[in-house]
């Protein structure tokens, strides 16, 4: 799963240290081999964030199952389109989160304790699904999941990075054993409390994601203290005589939230759309502060400029491939024959597939581009491959259209998540790399935080497309979303030679 939404997670990077604190020689990187190879503390950070990937995809493997089933069926009863715009809302809000839990890093607290206490709070938004009842429980622990989560993602890679000195050859094979534990949480999780969600109700699916949390917590909680101090090191240090102003802000934004939801401005019905509108308005402030700068020259702002092509068709690619949480989840309830040699599949082991090939393709995607070197396609025409085939992926439910209810083969599924993880290793891996390199020296941080709004942005509109699909006519919806995708992509395609004139030479 990319992490973008799945299972790799992006991350926004913290900065050296800076102050008093000065890394020795012998201090910069992790000499020991005793985790495969690579520093055992690697061992502490893979843990947390497969329990917390186990957690994470586990809850929303059922979670919007949850919200339209009828009373009777352990459910909430929400209408179904309100429901999966939730879903788009809350996943949006995920990425969102991940601009504060870089900022409390960089500012407040430093990497490694942000992400301790983020799974903390992540804990406890499981344990609130699975014990309080109703809307209050489905509340208090979007919120709590939503906020624990996006500190975690922001700073998960960070603390990795700190094992590793600049030239220890071992980084790359490190990163790729830590987006195995990745993968493995999100191919595990949606299966266990699938499996618990149909056979003895939600809130034992639910709790089985709180106790995974909680796993990798205990786990992290005895081995953080072998992590590096530069993982504890805050880059930026906010002044202690500015604290409080930035408190107020905080309780003040959260008092304006209550009274838009109390004067029902904010509702269950309009929620995408809010976080649509918040997120297209970061990203358009971001974009603006960083053209204006007098600190960046010309070819920074160039390749700003190019980087704004590439934006807009991630957002494009992630508002259909998020749709793996809303409309493949309806569509595999109501569409899919899940039945096994007469044994049916819960619902959210479809969400179980994607990682699988994640897993296996990753390593020939890599091994791809490393043969081919300098010869390998440039970033805009990997991203307007990717949202081709994303597109591709869309058009094949039309092979499978407007049939009788569980009527679509699990195979067909199979071969659709198969091309959905294709278009995913043409854009997920390279968009982050994308806005780092693209990025003026002094708002790296910024460029990566409009990455993270891009997938902010894409998932919420995925939830809020969700409202349009009806399974009773499903040929327009597939058909009009997957030939927009393809136009993305081709547009693209014959925008990257200026595209790339405005890259200045980052391909």
């Amino acid at each position: 799963m990319s992490g973008t939404g799945g299972g790799q997670t992006p991350q926004i990077p913290v900065g050296p240290p800076t102050g008093s604190y000065r890394k020795s020689e012998d201090e910069v990187g992790d000499h020991d081999t005793r985790f495969f190879g690579q520093p055992f503390a690697l061992a502490h950070v893979f843990g947390v964030e497969m329990w917390e990937r186990f957690s994470f995809y586990g809850m929303q493997g059922i979670l919007l199952i949850y919200m339209y089933y009828a009373v009777s069926e352990g459910g909430l009863g929400i209408d179904q389109s309100v429901a999966a715009g939730i879903v788009g809302a809350y996943g949006g809000t995920v990425y969102l989160s991940t601009i504060l839990g870089a900022w409390l890093a960089d500012r407040l607290l430093g990497s490694e304790r942000v992400l301790f206490y983020s799974a903390i709070v992540i804990m406890a938004g499981h344990i609130a699904l699975a014990l309080l009842p109703g809307l209050v429980g489905l509340a208090a622990g979007l919120v709590l999941v939503a906020v624990g989560s996006g500190g975690l993602k922001a700073n998960a890679t960070s603390v990795v990075g700190t094992l590793y000195a600049p030239d220890d050859v071992r980084r790359d094979a490190g990163f790729s054993l830590f987006y195995l534990g990745i993968n493995l949480g999100a191919f595990f999780g949606p299966i266990v409390t699938g499996a618990l969600q149909s056979s003895i109700g939600f809130h034992w699916g639910f709790g089985a994601a709180a106790v995974g949390m909680a796993l990798g917590l205990i786990q992290y909680s005895f081995g953080r203290k072998a992590l590096p101090a530069a993982s504890r090191v805050i880059p930026n240090p906010l002044p202690k005589n500015r604290r409080m102003l930035f408190v107020g802000i905080g309780i003040a934004g959260l008092v304006v939230l209550a009274l838009l939801v109390l004067v029902g401005i904010i509702r269950a019905d309009n929620l995408a759309i809010i976080v649509i509108i918040v997120t297209l308005g970061a990203a358009i402030a971001y974009f603006a502060v960083i053209l204006t700068s007098k600190r960046i020259d010309a070819t920074d702002r160039s390749r700003v400029f190019g980087f704004i092509p590439l934006f807009i068709v991630n957002v494009g690619f992630w508002s259909l491939y998020q749709q793996q949480f809303t409309v493949l989840t309806i569509y595999s309830d109501e569409r899919l024959n899940r039945s096994i040699f007469g044994w049916e599949m819960p619902v959210s082991w479809v969400n179980s597939i994607n990682p699988i090939f994640v897993i296996i393709l990753s390593g020939v995607f890599a091994a791809i581009w490393t043969k081919l070197g300098r010869r390998q396609p440039t970033t805009p025409v990997k991203f307007a491959i990717g949202v081709v085939v994303m597109g591709l992926a869309f058009l094949m439910f039309l092979l499978f259209a407007n049939g009788a209810p569980n009527s679509t083969p699990l195979l067909g599924i199979v071969g659709i998540l198969l091309v959905f993880t294709i278009a995913e290793l043409f854009i997920s891996p390279v968009g982050l790399s994308a806005s780092t390199k693209l990025a003026p020296k002094n708002f790296r941080t910024q460029m990566v935080a409009l990455y993270f709004l891009s997938v902010a942005l894409g998932t919420s509109i995925a939830g809020a497309l969700a409202g349009y699909y009806d399974p009773t006519n499903e040929v327009p919806y597939f058909t009009i979303l997957g030939l927009i995708a393809i136009a993305l992509g081709v547009a693209l395609f014959f925008g990257v030679k200026p595209v790339l004139k405005l890259m200045s030479g980052v391909r």
